[in-house]
């Protein structure tokens, strides 16, 4: 079964780091672009960046300067370096992929405490 996998959420402290991690866990997907999503208990799930074939990022204007989105050399990773997390970021992190189709991730929770 193809299925996007992530991992690396967890408790921190408000100013800490956390680094996620997303892969295709068959490695068969043609994946163009790929990012992630969160989403806040109560909140609508929104797109926090993105990262094309070609390297090309986007980020969402709240975490422009302190996450990171970037590629594996593995086939269909994705990671989200977190830096100087807020409790605002606190939210269920979603991989995703887009190939022919959309993946999803099933989340990895991040809780950042103040």
């Amino acid at each position: 079964q193809v299925q996007l996998v992530e991992s690396g959420g967890g408790l921190v402290q408000a100013g800490g780091s956390l680094r996620l991690s997303c892969a295709d866990s068959r490695r068969i997907l043609s994946i163009n672009n790929m990012g992630w999503y969160r989403q806040a208990p109560g909140k609508q799930r929104e797109l926090v960046a993105t990262i094309t074939s070609g390297g090309s990022t986007s980020y969402v204007d709240s975490v422009k300067g302190r996450f990171t989105i970037s590629r594996g050399d593995i086939k269909n990773t994705v990671y989200l370096q977190m830096n100087s997390l807020k409790p605002e970021d606190t939210a269920v992190y979603y991989c995703w992929g887009k190939a022919a189709m959309e993946y999803w991730g099933k989340g990895t929770l991040v809780t950042v405490s103040p």
